[in-house]
């Protein structure tokens, strides 16, 4: 069967670029990847897939292997790793279109030359392909400032499920049109369609960057909720407003308590005049550290490496995500404190208090995992939020709804993907209730 496979996809593109592959703890895997490096061979081999009823799972750099998916293996494996490089850039209009496969840190690297970036901060940027950041929506924790991936897109090109190739959106910032079909490729984790090309809006590196840590003693929320709602309703405009758990602060900072970390990012005048006034409004007893320039980059670039570990280990590492009103997110890391006792499990928590995104890294054995998450999703939604397991083994997939309950509008989700993907070609069982 896959000798036959093989001889087939020998249509589509050149023999040495369709390896064996392997299905490893994580699943999503597959005996065969195919490596494209045109859009036409991508086109090809969709169209091959869908008129031969085989399941194709896309992948750029593997980096959310984890993240959905309730089948271990599919026929096939379409690497976007090949399909790489930049199409058109645009400096003057702050536009770029590059090929999907290219890694954020190198489309990042090519815009420092010009003294521009891409204004997202996602997880893993040397591994993690923009495609695949634009398909899962990925933000972190300067989505305050930035945004998410959906507000950073002006145009898409896709290959259907059956080898069609459309166009989304456009090339420039100024882009009027009736329905926005980007928004129903971003977030849909590649079960709608191929991102071959992704149309980008830039923005200038700041010409001055800061962090300042504003960590606090003792176990009362209180004072941080205080301090947080007088930054909010400052003229202070950090890019991030991020809390930090106790055993994240030790790890990134050294300082073993709840800390507030905030971003600057302007002229110089301006980040010097924001650093003083969060100076006067500090609570007394809380401790600031500022990190200039080179210290606060590095703080960043160790906090994109955080997350479950994606080698073999005698324990399970999860990620979860949480969205909750903002101000909730004191309650989600004291709840991840109290689960860390009563659950065996070691916990790193971070929340945006801007915008109440959280990041949850649960690690144990596999039942202590999985009692922790069933017990703070419960937790959450008290709250009237919800949470997400964006990387868990297979095995432990199978054991919880990765994307809790359906939502009432699931029923649209079904339609479109039957409308576009009939055949269920692209990764199938990858998204919300199993489409």
């Amino acid at each position: 069967m896959l000798t036959e496979l093989v001889t087939e996809l020998k249509n589509a593109l050149p023999e040495e670029r369709i390896k064996a592959g392997k299905v490893d703890r994580f699943g999503n895997g597959s005996d065969l990847i195919v490596y494209p490096e045109t859009e036409e061979e991508i086109a090809s081999i969709l169209t091959y897939a869908n008129d031969n009823g085989k399941k194709v799972i896309v992948e750029g750099g593997g980096t959310k292997k984890g993240f959905g998916g309730l089948v271990e293996s599919a026929d096939l494996i379409l690497s976007m790793a090949g399909y790489k490089g930049v199409i058109e850039y645009a400096a003057g209009d702050l536009t770029m279109t590059v090929r999907a496969g290219t890694t954020f840190t190198e489309l990042q690297t090519y815009l420092a030359q010009h003294g521009q970036k891409i204004a997202l901060d996602p997880a893993k940027p040397d591994e993690a392909t923009i495609g695949g950041i634009i398909a899962a929506n990925e933000s972190g924790p300067k989505r305050l400032g930035y945004g998410a991936s959906r507000d950073n897109v002006i145009g898409l090109r896709i290959v259907y499920p059956d080898g069609i190739i459309i166009r989304s959106g456009g090339k420039v910032v100024k882009n009027v049109a009736g329905y926005d079909m980007n928004k129903l490729f971003i977030g849909s984790m590649g079960t709608l369609g191929v991102l071959t090309e992704v149309t980008l809006k830039l923005r200038p590196i700041s010409k001055c960057e800061s962090l300042v840590l504003v960590s606090f003693p003792g176990d009362e929320p209180a004072d941080i909720r205080s301090f947080v709602i007088k930054i909010l309703d400052s003229t202070l405009e950090p890019t991030s407003l991020e809390l930090l758990d106790r055993a994240l602060s030790e790890k990134l900072t050294g300082v073993n308590q709840y800390t507030v970390a905030m971003s600057f990012e302007d002229v110089e005048s301006s980040v010097r005049y924001q650093e003083e006034t969060v100076q006067r409004m500090k609570p007394e007893h809380s401790q600031l550290t500022i990190y200039e320039e080179d210290k606060a980059v590095q703080f960043w670039a160790d906090f994109s490496q955080l997350g479950s570990d994606r080698h073999e280990s005698t324990e399970v590492n999860a990620t979860l995500k949480i969205g909750v009103v903002n101000l909730d997110v004191l309650h989600v890391l004291k709840e991840c404190e109290l689960l860390e006792e009563s659950h065996r499990v070691g916990i790193e928590a971070h929340g945006g208090l801007g915008h109440g995104l959280c990041s949850v890294h649960v690690t144990g054995i596999a039942e202590d995992v999985l009692s922790a998450i069933n017990k703070l999703r419960a937790a959450v939604a008290e709250r009237g939020g919800y949470v997400i397991v964006k990387s868990l083994p297979f095995k432990e997939r199978q054991q919880i709804k990765v994307w809790g309950e359906d939502p009432a509008y699931f029923c649209i989700l079904q339609g479109i993907k039957a409308k576009v993907d009939p055949n269920s070609v692209l990764n199938y069982k990858r998204f919300v209730g199993g489409i």
